[in-house]
């Protein structure tokens, strides 16, 4: 599987987002990435989540004393951000002819009005 792949099959998991999520704000170690997720799940599946985090390149784990502190991979995320770049550039482009015509079709609309209000009077 290529990367990009990867990484959007990473992304998909609102758990490995939520992990993320925390992650944007610092540093932290596995044991307190793990606290939300203890309820629902085993430490074993928290930690399947995070290597499938590190495998798409989104996050770096460590090795510090008995402490596993990851961090986020900004690299990671920038190869999802580049990609979707050309859709948002594609989209905006859509949305600039899309407000063009409805501007077109909206002053045609008014001139039309205008008119057929005229000839009213």
């Amino acid at each position: 599987m290529d990367q990009l792949s990867q990484t959007f099959q990473a992304l998909a998991d609102p758990t490995r987002r939520a992990m993320l999520a925390h992650l944007a704000k610092g540093e932290s170690n596995v044991t307190d990435l793990a606290k939300p997720f203890l309820k629902e799940m085993s430490l074993p599946a928290v930690t399947k989540h995070l290597k499938v985090l590190e495998k798409a390149g989104l996050i770096t784990k460590t090795k510090e004393a008995q402490w596993r502190p990851c961090k986020i991979n900004a690299d990671g995320l920038r190869d999802v951000a580049d990609w979707m770049e050309h859709y948002r550039t594609f989209w905006e482009e859509s949305f600039d002819r899309l407000d063009a015509y409805l501007k077109t079709v909206t002053a045609k609309e008014k001139t039309s009005k205008g008119k057929k209000n005229g000839r009213k009077k």
